[in-house]
C-alpha cells in the first residue's frame, strides 16, 4: 500500500466535528478488525458509524487517510500512559502503574491492538513515519528516565529500552492472542487480573537493586 497522505485536520473543527471524527474512527476500527485493509470498502465504514458516504468523505478523502487515523490514535493512546511515567516517583511503582493502564489497554480494546499487529507484520506502510518520528521520541525520552533511575541506583542496570519492549510484549499479549490463551484457560476465563499480577511481579523482581 503506498504511502497514504492524510487530509489535513479541520482548522477549528466544531464539538460536532470532533465527535463525528470520533464516530468515524471506531467504525473503521470494526470494519477493519472484521475484513483488514484490504476486504474493507468506504461504504462498510460509513454504514458502520451510520451516515452517508459524501458525509463521511468530508472528514477523510480515502481509505488510506482513515486507516491511517485509526492507527495513529491507536499509537497516540496507547502513549498516553508511558508519557505520564514521573522521573521524580517510585520506579517500581511507576512501572507497575504502566503495566496495569497497558493490560487496561488490551483487555478493553482487543481489537486495536491486533490491528496494530498485523500492520507491523506487514512492514508498517501506512505509520511508518509516526514510528519513527513520535513514537521514537517518546521512547527515547522515556529510555532516559529509566536510565536516571538506574544512575540513581533506585532499580537494576538494564537497557530500557528492551525493558519497554518486553512491557509491550507482554501486555499486547493479551489482546494479539486471546483465543489462544483462552483455548488454554477456557473461553470464560477472567485471566486479565492474574496476567497483570504476574507480569508487575516478574517485571518488578527483575528490576530490583541487587545488594
Amino acid at each position: 500500500m503506498a504511502q497514504p497522505k492524510p487530509k489535513p485536520k479541520l482548522a477549528g473543527k466544531t464539538r460536532i466535528q470532533a465527535i463525528n471524527e470520533d464516530i468515524i474512527l471506531a467504525a473503521a476500527l470494526e470494519v477493519f478488525s472484521a475484513f483488514g485493509y484490504r476486504g474493507s470498502t468506504v461504504d462498510q465504514i460509513a454504514d458502520r458509524a451510520g451516515m452517508s458516504k459524501p458525509n463521511l468523505l468530508y472528514y477523510f478523502r480515502r481509505k488510506d487517510d482513515i486507516y491511517r487515523a485509526v492507527l495513529e490514535k491507536t499509537l497516540a493512546d496507547w502513549l498516553v500512559p508511558l508519557k505520564s511515567l514521573d522521573p521524580t516517583g517510585e520506579p517500581l511503582s511507576e512501572i507497575a502503574r504502566y503495566i496495569r493502564a497497558k493490560m487496561a489497554m488490551s483487555r478493553d480494546n482487543p481489537k486495536a491492538s491486533r490491528l496494530f499487529a498485523n500492520e507491523m507484520l506487514h512492514g508498517a506502510p501506512a505509520i511508518g513515519d509516526f514510528l519513527s518520528g513520535p513514537m521514537k521520541l517518546l521512547v527515547d525520552e522515556t529510555a532516559r528516565t529509566i536510565k536516571g533511575w538506574i544512575a540513581r541506583g533506585q532499580i537494576a542496570a538494564i537497557d530500557p529500552y528492551h525493558l519497554i519492549f518486553t512491557i509491550w510484549a507482554m501486555t499486547q499479549h493479551y489482546a494479539d492472542f486471546d483465543i489462544q490463551i483462552r483455548a488454554v484457560l477456557g473461553r470464560n476465563s477472567n485471566h486479565f487480573a492474574d496476567a497483570e499480577t504476574t507480569i508487575i511481579r516478574l517485571i518488578q523482581d527483575g528490576l530490583r537493586p541487587r545488594p
